[in-house]
């Protein structure tokens, strides 16, 4: 399952699902993704969490990994790193596109930069997602 419709529906019932992630593209090579900032996404001043940057990105690294894995393998993030550089207020839509540093046979590092929608900085996340052998 590697069509972004497919991956989408996987991912609908889950905590990627609830935060409202819609997939734009997802190719072993880069993975992009739409999320809108609502006010139950947000902390005080009515901008998006922290903890929502990171969870979006996180998925978004997941995902690239995924589609990078052995037949029968899984995966699972062992670290992750964010920096912030501005904020995403409630009512408009962050954009993250995901891309890897280094997609190995134990280990993948993907980058995450999250923005507007025309294009500011909001947040960088780097993550290393552990690849588990079937």
């Amino acid at each position: 399952m590697t069509d972004t419709a497919s991956l989408q529906g996987l991912l609908a019932p889950l905590f990627p699902g609830l935060l409202g992630i819609e997939l734009r593209e997802a190719t072993p090579e880069r993975v992009v993704a739409a999320l809108r900032v609502r006010p139950d996404l947000c902390t005080t001043g009515d901008s998006l969490h922290g903890g929502a940057f990171m969870a979006f990105a996180d998925t978004l690294g997941a995902i690239g990994t995924f589609l990078n894995l052995p037949k029968g393998a899984r995966t699972t993030t062992v670290d992750s790193s964010t920096k912030f550089t501005r904020g995403a207020p409630v009512g408009t839509t962050v954009i993250g596109t995901s891309t890897p540093f280094h997609r190995g046979r134990t280990t993948m590092v993907w980058q995450t930069l999250v923005t507007t929608e025309d294009g500011k900085l909001c947040a960088v996340v780097t993550q290393t997602q552990l690849v588990i052998p079937a």
